[in-house]
């Protein structure tokens, strides 16, 4: 199958590569000429195109459009898009859209003939060679003209042990693809999937810094009216290994993931993570998980306490700390403390 690659960023570029290796062709189109010029030199992708007008051309109908770039350039891509292509032809946004968004691009491209395909896509620079989990959503007939693309995509059944009890040839989930339902049910799984992946990630996180934490019986702490002392010292007298810990916890441990893996490569490289600054950003999807679980009446205090703590991460929170120590000085006369 011949696949037009709108978008070849670190995830976009390896994807062709997946592509091209199950048979595949794949036309590259990127904003930068050198970085279309580059994958084609290192033999990532098929041909490459010079424009988005210049990839439909080279493409046969039925097209098929695959775009992978940020959520707010989606529709200013599908702008310039949709009016080179016919009837039949099929898009596919495999990027982080808001599913809100699939349901109206859908509807819009529906009336054109178009397919509209919304498939989240996780995996991240990592999927080259692990391959990618497949989230989709869109009309039944268009996705399973598609297998052969997803299927080349995902991991395969051997990427996990089979649970106990199913039997028979690997469903498409199995080998990493689900035809979630209808127009944004892709994308509103793969948003629930970041909104577990910000929870999941802040637990880690929180556990291993109470770990640097376990000394605190033996650091000098300021006796004052404004701090509040450390009842029993000598509880806290652990000098943790954290890297070891990290370790330990991939082998047999409960909470053993590619996540722990990830963790445990870094404090490799440095055990004290001071490489970085501890700014989290958030790209969307845990605020819509955050949102559609109060529009459902779901409660997800873990998913939305992470998100709130990537705000925190990011200094959202210094005016609202100012606000407190005004406060505290008001009533109180508490200074705050220096250093």
């Amino acid at each position: 199958m011949r696949i037009g690659l709108v978008g070849l960023g670190r995830m976009g570029g390896f994807m062709a590569r997946r592509w091209l290796r199950a048979g595949h062709d794949v036309v590259g189109y990127a904003r930068h000429a050198e970085t279309v010029n580059s994958l084609l030199a290192d033999g990532s992708i098929t041909a490459a195109a010079t424009s988005l007008q210049d990839l439909v051309g080279q493409l046969a109908a039925p097209r098929v459009l695959w775009l992978m770039v940020p959520a707010a350039a989606v529709d200013a891509t599908l702008d310039e898009l949709v009016p080179l292509l016919s009837r039949g032809d099929v898009i596919v946004d495999g990027g982080n859209s808001y599913y809100v968004d699939d349901l109206r691009r859908s509807a819009t491209l529906a009336e054109a003939g178009i397919d509209y395909l919304d498939c989240g896509t996780s995996g991240g620079v990592a999927g080259l060679e692990r391959g990618y989990c497949l989230m989709i959503g869109g009309p039944a007939e268009a996705v399973g003209r598609l297998d052969p693309i997803f299927r080349a995509l995902a991991p395969g059944v051997v990427a996990a042990p089979r649970t106990p009890g199913r039997s028979g040839d690997p469903d498409s989930a199995e080998n990493g693809y689900l035809h979630c339902g209808p127009s944004g049910a892709g994308h509103f799984v793969k948003m629930i999937h970041n909104g577990i992946e910000y929870g999941v990630m802040a637990a880690y996180a929180e556990g291993l810094n109470i770990l640097k934490h376990a000394n605190a019986g033996r650091q000098e702490r300021e006796v004052s009216a404004e701090v509040t002392p450390l009842r029993d010292p000598a509880l806290y007298r652990y000098e943790i290994d954290i890297p070891a810990v990290t370790e330990v916890w991939r082998r047999g441990s409960v909470v053993a993931s590619w996540l722990l893996d990830l963790a445990a490569e870094a404090f490799l490289r440095s055990g004290d993570l001071a490489d970085f600054e501890g700014r989290v950003s958030d790209s969307g999807e845990g605020r819509w998980t955050s949102i559609a679980a109060i529009d459902v009446g779901a409660p997800a205090p873990v998913l939305t306490t992470a998100l709130y703590e990537r705000f925190m991460s990011r200094g959202e929170a210094d005016f609202a700390d100012k606000v407190l120590s005004a406060m505290r000085l008001g009533f109180g006369g508490h200074l705050e403390p220096k250093g």
